[in-house]
């Protein structure tokens, strides 16, 4: 029995999580602009100082260098867009979760039986992911990088990929359905922020070896530096390796549960381990001496592919035993 006003309550929440993000994407895109020409107007002021200084040695004066205090009197402003960004995610991460919630009450289930649930409950992780972890640093340069991938996947979401609210195969009924899924839409949203950062990091070490200064100049300017980028993203996946292979695992005993055999060579099955393989192969190179950092992150970035290969391509166009969840 579907709840109609509940399930219409949580298609509106749905709706509304995307408005947010939008405005939210704006702010920390404001955030951004405003911080890389900070930081570009700190880098001249501080050329320009030097070669003051530098002149007055050469003719001969008494070259007295004076430190003037950081100028702090615009790091409120400076925030404030960005600031404002956070707080919209924080209130979109509630709207997107209380959909998902009214979603799984309409039907009297947990809502992870579609490609259309798995997409919200995963964006809900990531939001929720990014804003408490935003809480304890300072993580308003990500923003921009992490509500643009939520609001694509949930306007595709609400487009292609939406489902009404119904009730479950009987293959599907099993606790293992809520084991097995939970953890795999955290794991996707600790790799979709993963990605973001590894993305991030390639752009700026790729800026920061052009740089003959090492001043990075755009937006770039605004980031933390490449070596900080490049342990976000490996800490990043640390935690989400080990998630991925209990999904692995927790794949493995509910499809003997179902069907008879833990393993199958169903299409959802294979691309489930070449994930877990990429990433391996990823945490791997990133220990190996002979690999450098930029390679090993090649292949976080390619983990991340076929995460949306999965999720997209073996879902859509490939039968088996998975067709008829989507998921």
């Amino acid at each position: 029995m579907t709840d109609e006003t509940l399930a219409a309550a949580s298609d509106i929440g749905v709706w509304a999580t995307i408005a947010v993000l939008a405005v939210a994407m704006v702010a920390f895109a404001l955030h951004l602009a405003v911080n890389a020409s900070r930081s570009g107007a700190s880098t001249h002021r501080a050329d320009r100082e030097g070669t003051t200084v530098g002149a007055q040695a050469e003719g001969g004066g008494a070259a007295v260098a004076t430190v003037s205090p950081p100028d702090t009197g615009g790091a409120p402003s400076s925030r404030r867009w960005g600031v404002t960004g956070l707080q919209l995610t924080l209130l979109a991460a509630f709207l997107v979760s209380v959909a998902a919630v009214l979603r799984g009450v309409s039907v009297n289930r947990a809502p992870l039986g579609n490609m259309y649930e798995f997409a919200v409950v995963t964006c809900a992780f990531v939001l929720v992911i990014y804003g408490v972890w935003a809480l304890r640093r300072d993580l308003l340069w990500l923003g921009l990088f992490v509500v643009t991938p939520v609001l694509l996947t949930l306007g595709v979401a609400m487009v292609a990929w939406y489902t009404e609210a119904s009730q479950l195969l009987p293959a599907l009924n099993s606790i293992w359905l809520v084991i097995h899924v939970t953890v795999a839409t955290a794991t996707v949203g600790l790799f979709i922020i993963g990605f973001a950062t590894a993305v991030l990091y390639l752009l700026r070490d790729r800026a920061e070896e052009r740089a003959a200064d090492g001043a990075v100049t755009g937006w770039l300017a605004a980031l933390p530096r490449a070596a900080v980028l490049e342990r976000l993203t490996y800490g990043l996946h640390i935690v989400a390796f080990p998630l991925w292979t209990f999904t692995l695992v927790a794949g493995a005993i509910w499809a003997e549960q179902a069907w008879g055999r833990y393993w199958g060579w169903d299409p959802k099955e294979v691309w489930t381990f070449v994930i877990w393989a990429v990433y391996a192969a990823y945490l791997h190179a990133r220990a190996t001496t002979g690999w450098t950092t930029r390679r090993s992150t090649w292949l976080a970035i390619a983990g991340f592919a076929c995460v949306v290969i999965n999720y997209t391509v073996v879902n859509l166009f490939f039968v088996g035993f998975h067709s008829y969840s989507g998921v």
